[in-house]
């Protein structure tokens, strides 16, 4: 994937809508992370959104299939869009993305790694500070124990080459 960057250069591409979530462990005190596949970094879960579903189902589905967990999706947290951010992938395909982060609590399921993930589990604050995330990723983190009550929309997002943008 690479990431161009340049006033309103998502004219050039299509809108995919992505959602993630922020799941914590039952005592609030660590967050589900994913370490991807794709190209190693640690994330929360999270991807785009299919057709027919709606946000909080494509959220929980994807959360159940890259940690094996079934989650309630909660309130939004935040919503995240950049029209000068373009994401083009080796197909040509081209999207601008706009992406819905959750708060999740676990209801069931086992941590599981998936073809999306090499490894899963929950990692204190303190924890992830020394693990290799992504900006993006980071501040989804940062927003969810920064708005507690609001919801936060941005307009511009911080991703790097080494990033994914899926959710």
């Amino acid at each position: 994937m690479i990431i161009l960057r340049g006033e309103r250069v998502g004219k050039r591409g299509r809108v995919a809508v992505g959602c993630s979530a922020v799941v914590l462990s039952p005592d609030s005190q660590k967050v589900l992370l994913i370490q991807r596949a794709d190209n190693g970094l640690w994330a929360v879960p999270g991807g785009y959104l299919e057709p027919g579903e709606n946000l909080t189902e494509a959220c929980a589905r994807e959360v159940l299939e890259e940690t094996g967990i079934r989650v309630q999706v909660g309130r939004l947290i935040a919503v995240y869009t950049d029209p000068n951010l373009l994401l083009e992938y080796q197909d040509g395909n081209r999207w601008q993305i706009v992406v819905f982060l959750f708060a999740a609590t676990p209801v069931g399921g086992q941590i599981n790694n998936s073809n999306e993930s090499t490894d899963v589990g929950y990692f204190s604050r303190s924890e992830i500070q020394l693990m290799n995330l992504g900006g993006f990723d980071r501040q989804r983190i940062e927003d969810a124990f920064a708005a507690p009550e609001g919801t936060t929309v941005y307009g511009q997002i911080e991703l790097d080459s080494s990033e994914a943008a899926e959710g």
